[in-house]
Formats: structure tokens, sequence, C-alpha cells
């Protein structure tokens, strides 16, 4: 090895990132769009017309509800989610792979409880035929998504929790010693 190349990097396994991101990628691709186009066209009808489209504030709070249950799913899944680092990062490798552990299956817990415990109000809003204060639309439209999107979360966590949990996982792995 030259002195000029970078050291090498332990090979990740083949597990340690989860498989496909993707349907949260391209979520957080679609409603960023429509927020932008929503956004856009009101600010259009704001300026040729002095008034603004009725529709647009209570669809773009849904949609930036929605963006933030996605994201937290990409962020659990790719281990990014808020931790104190200064706990996380310090200790021996068990006691992280521990902190690690914890972390996923406390988020699993708690997005399994919002799941089971949203269920209650979007039937409470089927059953009582709420509807949205802007448009007039069914509210379960809207709150259906909470309990999809947080067992999503929780199955994000799992398939984290699963990988903090096998012995080869890499992150908890020593780097090789730097050869002089």
């Amino acid at each position: 090895m030259s002195s000029s190349e970078p050291p090498a990097q332990p090979e990740a396994a083949p597990d340690s990132e989860p498989r496909s991101l993707a349907l949260e990628d391209w979520l957080t691709v679609i409603v960023m769009a429509a927020l932008a186009l929503i956004t856009f066209a009101n600010v259009l009808a704001r300026y040729f017309t002095d008034s603004s489209i009725a529709w647009t504030e209570e669809i773009s709070v849904f949609l930036m509800i929605v963006l933030a249950m996605v994201a937290g799913s990409a962020a659990v899944a790719r281990d990014r989610h808020i931790r104190i680092e200064f706990f996380a990062e310090s200790g021996s490798l068990a006691r992280r792979r521990r902190l690690a552990q914890l972390g996923a299956l406390l988020v699993a817990l708690l997005f399994t409880a919002i799941a089971v415990l949203s269920l209650r109000v979007v039937w409470d809003d089927y059953r009582y035929g709420e509807t949205s204060p802007g448009i007039g639309v069914p509210q379960w439209w809207y709150s259906i998504w909470l309990p999809v999107f947080s067992t999503l979360i929780t199955w994000r966590a799992i398939g984290l929790l699963r990988r903090r949990s096998r012995p080869a996982d890499v992150e908890f792995i020593d780097p090789p010693e730097q050869q002089p």
C-alpha cells in the first residue's frame, strides 16, 4: 500500500443498510413537488387576483405532515434519527451496540402505540362523519395516513433493530489498525 492511498475501510455487510428506501425517496420527491406546485399556484393566484386558493392551505398542511412521517421513516431506516451523540458514541462497542438496539426498540414501541391509538381517531372520524374545516372532505381521508405511516416507521425500526442485533454489524466492528 502506497502512502498516497487512503486507509482501507471495512467492507459493509450485505444487510448493513435497508434493502430499499425507494418508497420513502419517491414519496419525498412527489410530496415536495406537489407542495411546490400548490404553493406556486397560490402565489400566482394571489398576485393576479388578490385572493388565495382556499384549499391550498389545508392540502399543504396535510402534505407537510406526510413529508415529516416519510422523512421519519427514512431517518429510522438509515439510522439517522436524533440522539445524544455524547452517550451514543462513547463507551465500548458492546455498550454502543446495546444503546443502538434500545433506541431502535423504543422507536418501534412508540410508533406501534401511535399506530394503534390513531386507529381509534380514524374510526371516530369515519363513524361521526367529521369533515375537514377548509374544504369539507371527510376527515378520515387525512387521518388514515397517521397509522399507515406509523406502521411503516415501526417496520423500519424493527429492521434497524435486526441489523443492529447481528454479530457482523459493521458500525460496531473495530476499524483495522492504521499501518505506518
